[in-house]
């Protein structure tokens, strides 16, 4: 995990509730403030919720990063991507992770527990946080992401 403790908001549907403890445990044992969400039972719920409360910590300032695990990590990716101050990515592997973070200054990691497997995602997760933004051009084009003025 990155080398910095950092405060992690992290989130999961009830289909992603393995794949979620398994991170949140690693990301505690390497020293992070987590800031769990929910779910933390396996009772059916509704992915967008947890998606908004941990993008609702990244943009309020209370956590640097948001994880988010639901099946698939697509629902859980759109959900954030909602949040205009969220650039939130599905990860399935340390490529994918630090090009999102240089390139895209991604801001949420989100998880398939159905697609990506514990020790992929435990690297990608640890790859994604040790990553930094590149700035330069990237961030010229990240500016023409803002809503345009009304």
């Amino acid at each position: 995990m990155s080398s910095a403790p950092l405060t992690i908001a992290i989130g999961g549907d009830h289909a992603g509730l393995p794949l979620k403890t398994i991170l949140q445990e690693a990301l505690a044992a390497a020293g992070h403030e987590v800031l769990d969400v929910g779910t933390n039972d396996t009772a059916s719920v509704d992915y967008p919720d947890f998606a908004h409360q941990v993008c609702a910590a990244v943009e309020g300032g209370r956590a640097s990063f948001g994880v988010l695990v639901c099946g698939s990590g697509i629902g859980m990716q759109i959900a954030a991507n909602r949040h205009a101050g969220i650039r939130a990515t599905v990860l399935h592997g340390t490529t994918e992770a630090r090009l999102t973070r240089a390139h895209n200054d991604a801001n949420v990691a989100c998880f398939g527990a159905r697609t990506t497997g514990p020790e992929v995602a435990l690297d990608a997760l640890n790859a994604f946080l040790a990553t930094e933004f590149e700035g330069g051009r990237h961030a010229r084009r990240l500016a023409k992401l803002a809503p345009p003025a009304a």
